[in-house]
């Protein structure tokens, strides 16, 4: 990532908040055969302490596409993230840029056990569905979701190293940075609510 040391992010708890708000990541890796990239969804594991560990699961082939377990990947979680215009800059301001929340977080894949790797794919399923009305899961049909979960093969990263972005105008006066934050809340161009949110949590 660019070094930017203004924006550099090193709370611990903020990059668990971005993994767990932000559950879609991308997965690279170099393995022998060339550069690899996949996407795939993970769930934070919660740990008392500043470890990070996330578990996933990737369909098959991808586990001997990206020779998972035999070197470092890299997973890059991205939260909110938009275009800034200068035309909300005073008159003197003319260079537009990218706000954005991005981590990335350097591992050694663990490949799970099936057992275990069932285990995850059940969390993962739980995690999205409990705010269903009515939730699925895996048990609802154990036998068929234990054929399915054979195309899969689960990974759990427990983070050596993490290189992580909080970009949201911080160099900015007070009185742009609200004005920015009002048209990505209520702008008739690039509105981004999200990305306001996240401007406005950072100046609570």
């Amino acid at each position: 990532m660019r070094h930017t040391p203004a924006f550099v992010l090193t709370d611990v708890n903020e990059v668990k908040r971005l993994i767990r708000e932000n559950p879609w990541a991308t997965i690279v890796s170099a393995p022998a055969a060339g550069l690899v990239a996949s996407h795939y969804p993970v769930v934070l594991e919660e740990t008392a302490d500043d470890s990070i560990s996330i578990v996933s699961h990737v369909g098959r082939p991808d586990e001997r596409l990206h020779e998972l377990g035999d070197h470092e990947v890299l997973l890059i979680v991205q939260g909110p993230h938009g275009y800034i215009s200068p035309g909300w800059y005073p008159s003197d301001q003319i260079i537009p840029t990218w706000n954005h929340v991005t981590a990335h977080l350097y591992a050694v894949p663990e490949i799970l056990s099936d057992e275990e790797n069932f285990d995850v794919l059940g969390k993962l399923v739980d995690h999205f569905e409990h705010v269903m009305p009515t939730p699925s899961s895996l048990d609802l049909d154990a036998e068929g979701s234990r054929r399915v979960a054979q195309g899969t093969v689960g990974i759990r990263l427990r983070v050596t190293r993490f290189d992580a972005r909080l970009k949201l105008s911080q160099n900015k006066a007070p009185d742009v940075v609200h004005r920015i934050i009002d048209e990505l809340d209520h702008g008739d161009h690039y509105a981004n609510p999200a990305l306001a949110r996240e401007m406005r949590r950072t100046r609570e």
